[in-house]
């Protein structure tokens, strides 16, 4: 996996978050993700314990492995590790990238989050291959402090070096007004996994990021 590759022709990232399944199986879930044009997943979960957590890892690997989409592990830098995921993306609570960098070496993708510009460059400098910029809109993904809103996309543009995603309550009602922006990547986790066909939904947003 060349991931500077990747992350250049990558514009559409699904957030699959355990936490906002509900009832839905979470392979299943994962299956119609792989089949509906994704370029990276990334899998968030902070209701399984340790062991459920490496179980789900694991086969969600699998899946993704089988279709060439990058797997990326949310804040568990020790899972990601275990097994020998594509990548980790950290939050800014989480290790500094710099510390992560050192422990799962050159070649895995290194994501982080941010909130302002200060923040996205300094995940940049402490060695992230993208950032993701947000919140751009109220979500119910997690809890928030602040919607950053359509400003500071156009702010870090020309900025930075890395690719950045633009995330935070994105649906295909508001896609548009992210891409006048002039921002083609995208973070989407409750629009897709809520929807009642996340293969379609992940197909349309695909369509009209491309």
């Amino acid at each position: 996996m060349d991931k500077h590759q990747v992350l250049r022709h990558a514009r559409l990232y699904v957030l699959l978050d355990a936490g906002l399944l509900g009832k839905r199986d979470l392979i299943q879930v994962a299956k119609q993700i792989a089949s509906g044009g994704a370029d990276l997943v990334q899998y968030r979960d902070k209701i399984s314990d340790d062991g459920r957590f490496l179980q789900n890892a694991l086969e969600l690997k699998k899946i993704f492995k089988h279709k060439g989409i990058p797997f990326i592990i949310n804040d568990r830098l020790d899972i990601a590790y275990c097994i020998d995921a594509d990548g980790v993306h950290l939050g800014q609570s989480d290790l500094p990238v710099a510390i992560a960098r050192k422990l799962l070496g050159k070649s895995k993708i290194m994501g982080a989050s941010a909130e302002t510009m200060n923040q996205a460059r300094t995940a940049q400098r402490e060695g992230a291959d993208y950032v993701g910029l947000g919140p751009i809109f109220h979500t119910t993904t997690k809890k928030i402090e602040k919607v950053r809103g359509l400003n500071l996309l156009r702010q870090l543009k020309g900025s930075l070096k890395i690719p950045y995603f633009a995330i935070g309550g994105i649906n295909l009602q508001n896609l548009n007004q992210i891409t006048q922006a002039e921002c083609q990547r995208i973070v989407v986790g409750s629009a897709i996994l809520n929807s009642r066909n996340p293969r379609q939904t992940c197909r349309e947003f695909s369509r009209r990021l491309r």
